[in-house]
């Protein structure tokens, strides 16, 4: 089995789809880690109900990302993780984990890339009255949702309410993450 670590920082939806997936022999991998920047997000314990481990952390009890970073690049290294995937993790990645980890974390954006970048493309993607709304998962680099595409699904939606937008969103998160998952772990 591959390894892989799960960074969130919310609730854990697409978190539970990924370990979900992993413990039904699907993706050829198992997540051994989930790291989340947010102390009593829900997350933690959807890992602990699943019995992964977990590095919780409070970024402001660090002098400097590079420092948290650091911690976690140790953790990664200690679990044997091949694949680090961001899964509503809302903190960008840093010159540590990039320089230990590039070119091996992936993330998961709700709208079709290069388009509306940042932590509120839902959002923009209405207000700007799109018609095809949709998710990307890429590779993570040093610009803001930039890395190389890795694959997309897209659809169309004319309603306007954000709700039942993400939650058609989430319908395709949910599955085309664990497919490009078990395409990177199956060279």
């Amino acid at each position: 089995m591959r390894r892989l670590a799960v960074f969130a920082s919310g609730s854990g939806t697409n978190f539970e789809a990924i370990v979900s997936a992993c413990e039904q022999g699907v993706t050829g991998g198992e997540v051994v880690l989930m790291v989340c920047d947010k102390p009593g997000a829900r997350v933690v314990e959807r890992a602990a109900a699943h019995g992964v481990e977990t590095f919780v952390f409070a970024p402001k009890e660090y002098a400097s990302k590079a420092d948290y970073e650091r911690e976690i690049v140790r953790l990664l290294d200690a679990a044997g993780v091949e694949l680090v995937c961001l899964a509503g993790y809302m903190r960008i990645v840093g010159d540590v984990l990039l320089e230990a980890y590039g070119g091996r974390i992936v993330n998961i954006h709700p709208s079709l890339l290069p388009a509306f970048r940042g932590a509120h493309a839902i959002e923009q993607a209405m207000e700007y009255g799109v018609k095809v709304f949709g998710v990307t998962i890429h590779y993570v680099d040093a610009s803001l949702d930039g890395g190389r595409i890795i694959a997309q699904r897209a659809f169309e939606y004319d309603g306007d309410d954000i709700e039942e937008l993400e939650a058609r969103i989430h319908a395709v998160e949910y599955p085309l993450y664990v497919e490009t998952i078990k395409k990177l772990l199956d060279p």
